[in-house]
């Protein structure tokens, strides 16, 4: 199959360009990504050396470039992982997140309906689901849990997928959508909880938690999140939700404190921050229906994950190294321009 991915430089696309690679090297992958300041070409420069793996520069919202792409193409299933994710960036300014998170969906799902796919499938999150509170530990989101956002990202989010809803019953288009908890792992941008908290540990530099961190998060390994998706696209059913969890819950300082104790730093190092507004409390996903469906279950343990993502961190500082002085920017134009 030739299977487009969108946002493919970025955390999750990337990690699920190589599991497609590993798992399925009889498919031809092709990435399109606009390089935002969270999408990194050095990530994938394992997968420039494969023969059946394409990189395109793009924006999901130009439409001239997507149609373009779909005429030389011929996508049997496109996974859309292109996002802007960041909450406390949506928070700032929301424009962007709208306009690619919203209109770049319909403009992927319009060349879908003009050139024909087997599948669309749209990669979002629980946020959409809004939070639950922390003295309910027996409540979890399941896919008939009603939508209600808390910040511009989750509210974009759940547009999207209520877009993609609509062009399946609207336009017939065969649509699937996966809503994940919190990943983490390999290439994780540097902004975000673990890698930043990682980062800043290894530096001996303060560790900013918001409010008294108890916020809570239910952790899923990526590569666990792409083992699914991967299971969705081939065998679930179109039309359909599925929900995505790791069975790990843990709250920010219990995240924090396992990283500074692995790394053998003192807790002296967190210091607390004011909250950022409309902060989520707790998201817990159950994900009965995907194991129900189709067998799937988290292989990976936080206690084992950390471990995994922490090592990684240690072993390629290279690559957060140039993130954090910005030289991961420069690097599109500095290797592949000319080629």
């Amino acid at each position: 199959m030739n299977i487009l991915v969108t946002g493919g430089a970025g955390f999750i696309g990337a990690n699920f360009v190589y599991y497609e690679l590993k798992n399925h090297p009889e498919d031809r992958i092709v990435c399109l990504d606009k390089l935002t300041y969270a999408g990194n070409l050095q990530t994938l420069d394992d997968a420039m050396k494969c023969s059946n793996f394409r990189f395109v520069k793009g924006d999901i919202a130009d439409r001239e470039c997507v149609f373009k792409l779909f005429e030389e193409e011929h996508f049997d299933i496109v996974v859309n992982f292109a996002a802007e994710s960041h909450v406390d960036r949506s928070v700032e300014n929301p424009e962007i997140f709208l306009k690619t998170n919203i209109l770049g969906t319909q403009t992927l799902m319009d060349a879908c309906r003009e050139y024909g796919i087997v599948r669309y499938h749209q990669v979002s999150t629980d946020e959409v689901y809004g939070d639950l509170p922390l003295d309910r530990p027996d409540l979890f989101f399941t896919e008939e849990t009603p939508i209600h956002t808390s910040s511009p990202y989750s509210a974009s989010k759940a547009s999207a997928d209520l877009l993609v809803l609509a062009y399946a019953r609207t336009f017939k288009l065969p649509v699937s959508i996966t809503r994940c908890s919190n990943n983490y792992g390999p290439y994780h941008f540097p902004e975000k909880l673990i890698p930043l908290m990682i980062s800043r540990a290894l530096a001996d530099e303060s560790l900013p938690v918001y409010g008294k961190g108890e916020n809570v998060r239910d952790w899923l390994y990526v590569e666990d999140h792409c083992s699914a998706i991967d299971l969705v696209i081939r065998k679930g059913r179109v039309g359909e939700v599925y929900n995505i969890g790791g069975h790990n819950e843990r709250t920010n300082l219990e995240v924090v404190k396992t990283i500074l104790r692995l790394l053998n730093k003192p807790e002296s190092l967190i210091t607390y921050v004011t909250d950022r507004p409309g902060h989520d409390m707790r998201y817990a996903i159950d994900p009965t229906k995907i194991h129900t469906e189709l067998g799937w279950l988290p292989e990976t343990s936080f206690d084992e994950g950390i471990k995994r993502t922490i090592q990684w961190y240690l072993d390629n500082e290279d690559w957060w190294q140039n993130i954090l002085k910005g030289d991961y920017q420069n690097y599109y134009e500095r290797m592949y321009s000319n080629r």
